[in-house]
């Protein structure tokens, strides 16, 4: 009699049921599975900076993410293990408890998790591992360049693909096998949004939110006028605000793909709705960047090598969290960073911009601050966008630098973002003490 064979799906970036190709697989060839997530924040790079493992808003964004999953699994008579552990250790115990033969994941970017991986494969030697591209719109295989040979800049890589069209989403899972019959592990084990958290927010965490704001913004023409409002400070309806559900795989970059194309196709076609394909594919080639470049990615030399004459100042590093350097536009920007989990791409480009210039910090504390507090966190588009602002990354330039009164003039004019945001509450000078640690009066 043939033997059963028995998988583990390791949910990480893809917390749904709709375009899964890697979950697709799973259903395929297991005859039991069993659906496993591990909040692991030994891996993020915030702790090594003396950082928290992660903000509050982020936080419950995961946290609803993983219950609206734990209730599409339900749905189709699953469940969702959830384990608050050491990734490879959590995992290593499963396989072992359940004599799992196939371990399944969808491709991740992070250097760390595929270290996780690949020490895994390394130890289990009878186990079959599956890991399946379901973050991005292309597979490797579609690309017309292997990763060694990624283009050098987002243009080049832009021209490269252009003639290939984003891999079609796939339907959405609506059956997958049952756990083992003898498992006897809390399958329903899931990490409930607290009921007494403090604040509220637009974005809500979960593949049910993502399709319907997803769905509710192509219903609307907003698309069409994204290349004149995406540079906003402010305002919900500037910008798609798809990035949350994006970034913890709540939605399938290849199904917004989708949506934009049918919106081109049924409603309208202009420069604004090719501007959201352009960011797109922005955020496609910062995740293969990050694939080539593997640890390189937080090196503080970048990919290029270089050594920015920049350093580690605390009482800096306080200030700019806590929104009260000598710079308002930068101060509110930060306070609404740190309140909300969330910030505008100008936002981000403009502290990132005074972080690296006026503050002369190193460009990986800022990086890892971002890591801790946005709900839309991201590590290929987070630390290569870092990269690429402090001239260290995949650009020509040697680093981006914000006119930070130019800034303000132009996007801030009236000043009521700095207002609402309280950004002009406490100027103080950037040091407290002189080269000599003599106070600064």
């Amino acid at each position: 009699m043939k033997k059963q064979r028995t998988g583990i799906f390791w949910f990480t970036n893809d917390l749904r049921l709709h375009d899964n190709p890697a979950l697709m697989r799973a259903n395929i060839m297991v005859d039991c599975l069993v659906c496993v997530y591990v909040i692991d924040f030994s891996w993020r790079s915030s702790s090594q900076y003396s950082l928290s493992s992660s903000g509050k808003r982020s936080k419950l964004f995961l946290q609803e993410s993983l219950n609206d999953l734990s209730q599409s699994l339900n749905a189709i008579g699953q469940q969702l293990l959830v384990i608050d552990s050491n990734a490879f250790i959590a995992l290593e115990d499963l396989i072992k408890r359940i004599d799992a033969s196939d371990l399944f994941r969808s491709d991740n970017a992070g250097w760390y998790e595929n270290r996780t991986w690949q020490a895994l494969k390394e130890n289990n030697d009878a186990v079959n591992f599956h890991s399946v591209d379901s973050h991005t719109l292309f597979d490797l295989e579609s690309l017309p360049f292997g990763l060694a040979n990624l283009p050098s800049s987002f243009t080049k890589f832009k021209n490269a693909v252009s003639n290939i069209e984003p891999l079609t989403p796939i339907e959405a899972i609506s059956f997958l096998p049952l756990p083992p019959p003898n498992c006897d592990i809390n399958l329903g084990h899931v990490y409930k949004p607290p009921t007494n958290h403090q604040f509220s927010n637009q974005f809500k965490g979960g593949e049910t939110h993502g399709l319907a704001h997803l769905n509710d913004y192509f219903a609307t023409e907003k698309p069409q006028t994204y290349k004149q409002t995406r540079n906003a400070i402010d305002g919900w309806d500037n910008s798609t605000k798809l990035s949350p559900w994006l970034a913890n795989g709540c939605l399938s970059a290849r199904t917004v793909m989708s949506t934009l194309s049918q919106y081109e196709k049924n409603t309208a076609a202009n420069e604004s709705t090719y501007w959201i394909n352009f960011e797109l594919l922005w955020r496609e080639y910062f995740q293969w960047y990050a694939h080539k470049n593997g640890s390189k990615l937080f090196s503080f030399s970048g990919i290029k090598g270089l050594s920015p004459l920049n350093s580690y100042y605390p009482e800096r590093f306080q200030k700019w969290i806590n929104g009260s350097t000598p710079y308002p536009l930068v101060n509110a920007c930060m306070n609404e960073l740190r309140e909300t989990g969330y910030l505008s791409n100008r936002g981000r480009q403009i502290v990132a911009s005074c972080f690296v210039n006026e503050l002369a910090m190193d460009w990986r504390y800022g990086a890892a601050y971002f890591e801790q507090v946005l709900i839309d966190y991201d590590v290929a588009s987070n630390w290569a966008n870092w990269q690429y602002l402090a001239g260290v990354g995949a650009d020509t330039r040697d680093k981006r630098h914000f006119n930070l009164e130019k800034q303000t003039q132009q996007f801030d004019p009236d000043g009521r973002y700095i207002t609402l945001w309280n950004g002009d509450l406490s100027l103080l000078p950037l040091d407290s003490v002189d080269a000599a640690d003599w106070p600064i009066s």
